[in-house]
């Protein structure tokens, strides 16, 4: 049987296929329509049972209690201060829910979600071992032999509750075409095989990240750390519904979106590309000499070159020239708003008239 590493010019780690010699020409054909992505960073969780998506949504930040069979969503599991735990794409068909989750995210997610079941009839599987995930156009995935419906990423659209906090028209992911399948191990070894004789061409995860970032895109197990709300990574948009019931963290999600202000917000980079440097995800980036913020992705895109996502200060100052320090010194970047500054606030409070002024009309 073929395996990843037999595919001509085949770079691999632990993560799964990198590369087949060319991200830059990989991301093009992503992009086309003409290759598929083997998500080895990716995993399968199964939740079966008559109370599958009732369960969820008392869990999560996503209404799914009604989710139509093949609807693709996304949810969220925050700690009780509303920041982000565990995050899965979500597609059920009728019987069961599937959750494709950030492998570095799976472990925790599982253990969570089997430590909450009590009483309810729902069973969480770790499908890892017998299932894979593919990722490409709707159109290139769809053509595999899929256990499951395929999950079509909603962003950067706003889905029914969300709320969006970039304002740029059109949103630089608006034209990505995502997908994900998931595959048994025999049409993951055919789609190995295919790729082996040069019948399949075949993309690597630097291809699908730089894709990814340019779009603005979070992920969990990349963007996010300890302290992230999703406010911050413009999350609301398609992960979070803002009137659906109660969930652990709804709290904070109002406050800080109808009251308050998220107090960090990610921001692009376009970074100097002259001396082949690129950031590492964690390097401080800095106004001047006052530190801002710190580096979560990094990649090189095909057209716009070298790229990052970055979550800085509220109140960093916006239309500067920052700086990223890397291991290999200072690197010059421009940086475009995502989340602006004034995000959240929505609510129309009241303001009541000072005692003074209205004894004063009397």
């Amino acid at each position: 049987m073929a395996a990843l590493t037999d595919v001509p010019g085949a770079v691999v780690d632990d993560r799964g296929l990198r590369h087949v010699g060319s991200p830059v020409a990989e991301q093009r054909r992503l992009a086309a329509g003409t290759a598929v992505a083997p998500l080895g960073d990716r995993r399968v969780v199964s939740v079966g049972g008559e109370d599958r998506l009732s369960w969820l949504d008392s869990l999560s930040s996503q209404a799914l209690t009604h989710l139509p069979p093949g609807v693709s969503t996304e949810l969220l599991i925050l700690d009780p201060q509303g920041r982000v735990e565990h995050a899965a794409s979500v597609v059920d068909d009728g019987e069961t829910a599937w959750l494709i989750v950030d492998a570095t995210d799976a472990d925790g997610l599982v253990g969570w979600l089997t430590r909450m079941r009590f009483r309810l009839r729902v069973e969480v599987r770790d499908r890892s071992e017998e299932l894979f995930v593919v990722g490409g156009t709707r159109a290139a995935v769809g053509s595999l032999g899929a256990v499951a419906p395929v999950w079509i990423d909603p962003w950067p659209d706003v889905s029914p509750g969300g709320w969006a906090y970039a304002r740029v028209d059109p949103h630089p992911g608006a034209d990505r075409d995502w997908a994900e399948a998931i595959v048994d191990a025999e049409e993951f070894a055919r789609l190995i095989e295919a790729a082996v004789r040069g019948e399949t061409a075949l993309a690597g995860l630097d291809a699908v990240e730089a894709l990814r970032v340019a779009a603005w895109r979070p992920r969990v197990g990349v963007d996010a750390d300890e302290r992230l709300l999703p406010h911050e990574m413009d999350w609301l948009r398609t992960a979070v519904h803002l009137s659906k019931g109660c969930y652990r963290g709804q709290e904070t999600i109002a406050k800080v979106h109808n009251l308050g202000h998220p107090p960090r917000r990610v921001v692009a980079l376009q970074l100097d590309g002259s001396d082949n440097v690129l950031p590492a995800r964690g390097d401080e980036v800095r106004a001047g000499d006052t530190v801002i913020g710190a580096v979560t992705s990094v990649a090189v895109h095909h057209e716009e070159g070298p790229i990052a996502l970055a979550l800085v200060k509220r109140t960093a100052p916006e239309g500067v020239p920052l700086v990223v320090d890397t291991v290999d010194g200072p690197l010059a970047a421009a940086a475009e708003t995502v989340v602006p500054a004034d995000a959240g606030a929505t609510a129309a409070v009241p303001r009541l008239p000072r005692l003074g002024r209205r004894r004063a009309a009397e």
